[in-house]
């Protein structure tokens, strides 16, 4: 393998405008189908201290789509062949091979592969290496207005930004390696925090 490219996601505080519309139209997905999903986590409750009453809300936003993960659990359990790992880290479907099993969509613990109906198969984010390859960014990473994004070889993102790989409410980063770096607010809770909950199951 070449170069392992990766995302580094910055969560805001604030609500991130959601992705739908961001790669729809570049590549051309059916409503049902959304590569990037926006995570709401939130928590917090009241406490008394000496008769005041305090509160500790705390919310934050995570934008995930595809991992393109070191050791993808989706590429294990394709039985066609078509969900594969590229030379250059990409983690890619060959539409014309899948059978659409779902298998994929199963196992992946970041629900990246997605059943598009009316293709009859799977698809998924793709890192749009085809912008990469002539030197441009995911048109996720240049389409998102609060800069909660950017996309680079991981190695680089890992040095300049830390190894952090997992917070709540994602799964932990030892089962698959994904190749991203989260740069944590103030309000992120670590990998298996139970005080929070997430706040948007239905969109994500």
């Amino acid at each position: 393998m070449t170069t392992q490219y990766g995302f580094l996601l910055i969560p805001p505080v604030a609500p991130v405008a959601k992705p739908a519309n961001w790669p729809k139209d570049y590549k051309n997905l059916t409503p049902e189908v959304s590569f990037r999903r926006i995570y709401e986590y939130a928590g917090g409750d009241w406490q008394e201290d000496n008769g005041v009453w305090q509160q500790n809300v705390f919310a934050y936003y995570l934008s995930i789509a595809c991992n393109h993960c070191e050791d993808p659990a989706c590429t294990k359990v394709c039985p066609s062949g078509a969900m594969h790992k590229r030379e250059d880290g990409f983690v890619v479907v060959n539409e014309e091979v899948c059978i659409g099993c779902r298998y994929c969509h199963m196992a992946c613990p970041y629900g990246a592969p997605q059943y598009n109906a009316d293709k009859g198969h799977m698809t998924k984010c793709d890192g749009c290496h085809e912008r990469v390859a002539e030197g441009k960014k995911p048109i996720c990473v240049e389409s998102c207005p609060l800069r909660a994004l950017d996309f680079g070889p991981i190695a680089e993102l890992r040095a300049k930004h830390g190894q952090l790989a997992a917070v709540a409410p994602l799964p932990s980063a030892h089962f698959t390696r994904p190749s991203i770096v989260i740069k944590p607010n103030a309000n992120a809770r670590p990998c298996g925090d139970t005080t929070g909950y997430l706040a948007n199951p239905k969109e994500v």
